[in-house]
This record gives C-alpha cells, structure tokens and sequence, in this order.
C-alpha cells in the first residue's frame, strides 16, 4: 500500500466525519483526564503516606482539672505522675525515637495557630491539656506503647495520629477510585461511539470499498484507513488530556498546593511523565481493537 493514497484516503475520511471525528476527540479527551486525575490521585495518597507515615505521633494526653476522662477523677497529672510517665515511655526504647513534652500553653498557642476561627481558641488554656508527644520508630508499633501507657496515674488518654491519618487516606482512596470508576464509563462511551463512527464511515464509503474489492484489494488494505483514522482522533483526545492533566499538576498543585501547604508533600510533574506513555499507548490499542473487530463484523455482511 502506497503512503500517499493512505494518507489520501485518511485525510478524506477524516473531512467526511469531521462531527464524528470530533465527538471521539471529546470524549475521549475527558475520559482519559479523568483517568490521570484517578491515577494521580493514588499517586498523590502513596506519596502522602510516605511522608506523614514517618512523622506519625502517639500523643499521650495528659490529665487537666475538671477533664471529661473517667481515669483523671477531675484532678490534673501531677509532678511526680508527670516524670513516671515519662521515664515509662523513656524505658520503651528504641520502640520510642523521641519523646517531646508539650505544655498546655503549647497546645493552646498550636491550636489557635491552626484552628483560627474554631470557638476553643478563644476559650482559653484551662480546656486544653499538656502531653507527650512520642515518635516511634515503627508507627506499626502504637499498640506497644498504648499498653504500656494506658492505665498510669496522671495518663487521660493516647491517641494514635495513624489512625487518623489512615481515615484521610481512606477518603482520599475512594475520591481516586470514583474518577477512575467514572473514567471507565466515559472509556465505554468512547469505545460505542468509535464502534458506530466506524460503521456510520464504513457506510458512507461502501461504494469505495466494493471498488477496492473488485480490483482486488485485500481485506488489510481496505480497513487500515479507517483503523487509522480512529487511532489519529483518539491519539488527539488522549494527547489533549495528559496536556490538561500535565497543567492541573503543574500550576494547581506544584505552582499552588505545594506552596501554600508547605508541611506535606505532593506529587509532581514526574508522575506525569510516568502515566503518559501507558494512558497514550492503551488508547492506540484500545481504539485499534475497537475499530478492527467493527470492520471484521461490517466486512461479513
């Protein structure tokens, strides 16, 4: 098959269905973002468990007057209770990395810091407890120091910011898989309009192609142009995607987020660069596929 007659006879059968054509630009062009936006959401959850899993706390809180836990009886930790929780939590290392006292003034200061417009923060020190603060060497671990800590004299309460984190993640997680479950219906959309593009073409070119059978053109020869055609429109949608998804990282959350929350990590044009190839060359043979087995099926009538 002669290059320019193949090209002739895309670039024909592209004018012919430019509205088609279009229509698979578009949705193919939407479901693949909202496939890099998926996938890059899960990139963006692994990222962030690697960085805040190595800062992961266990607060030991303890106990302030008139406190709301039953093991504090209303009467604050003192001295003496203070020092033996901390020679405990001293005594579990190397499980313990670091301990830290936070006074109460200390987290009534970081809590107006980061919750400004909560009510507590002005409600004053007398509602907010000091702690320890405690870095483990395997976050895995909290269960160690929580049986070791829970029940002292003077302890309220030890909370673990895994768990927390784990719920945000979990949140995080299901953001992604709802773009990726909703990519994949816009994918069905797409793969059902190329199948009646390609028929609706096939159609409008029959007397073309009875021709091409009649001086005996193979069956290759006569679906590689619309094959083609389909892979160009598609290749174009996907290609204007990862464009958009390439900008949203770029300026939303390189130029923005990642400015703005300075205290966490986020991905960046790196993870871009690592979906392209494998969204580009699933939609070449996505829409090959596609546009082959509805030709197949058209040729046998």
């Amino acid at each position: 098959m002669r290059l320019q007659f193949l090209l002739g006879e895309i670039g024909n059968g592209l004018r012919r269905n430019l509205s088609m054509a279009v229509s698979v630009v578009i949705v193919t062009m939407i479901s693949m973002y909202l496939l890099g936006l998926g996938l890059m959401g899960q990139r963006q959850v692994d990222t962030m468990k690697d960085y805040w899993y190595d800062k992961v706390q266990v607060t030991v809180l303890l106990c302030a007057e008139k406190t709301r836990y039953p093991s504090c009886a209303g009467q604050a930790t003192t001295d003496a209770q203070r020092a033996a929780v901390k020679q405990e939590l001293e005594d579990l290392k190397p499980t313990v990395k670091e301990v830290f006292y936070e006074s109460q003034e200390e987290a009534f200061s970081r809590f107006k810091e980061t919750y400004k417009n909560s009510p507590l923060a002005r409600a004053g020190e007398s509602y907010f407890a000091d702690s320890y603060r405690v870095n483990l060497a395997d976050p895995a671990k909290f269960d160690v120091v929580a049986s070791s800590i829970k029940g002292m004299p003077g302890v309220a309460d030890v909370q673990d910011q895994k768990k927390l984190l784990e719920s945000f993640f979990t949140f995080m997680n299901t953001v992604s898989w709802a773009a990726i479950a909703l990519s994949s219906l816009m994918v069905l959309a797409a793969v059902m309009l190329i199948s009646t593009t390609i028929r609706q073409t096939a159609f409008s070119r029959r007397r073309e192609t009875g021709i091409m059978r009649l001086v005996g053109a193979s069956n290759f020869t006569i679906r590689v142009p619309f094959v083609l055609e389909t892979v160009i429109a598609s290749v174009l949608g996907a290609g204007l995607a990862m464009l958009m998804l390439w900008a949203t990282v770029k300026y939303g959350v390189v130029g923005f987020l990642s400015r703005t929350l300075t205290d966490t990590a986020f991905i960046g044009l790196p993870d871009v660069y690592v979906v392209i190839p494998f969204v580009l060359s699933g939609v070449v043979g996505l829409a090959t596929v596609t546009s082959w087995v509805t030709l197949r099926r058209y040729l046998r009538v």
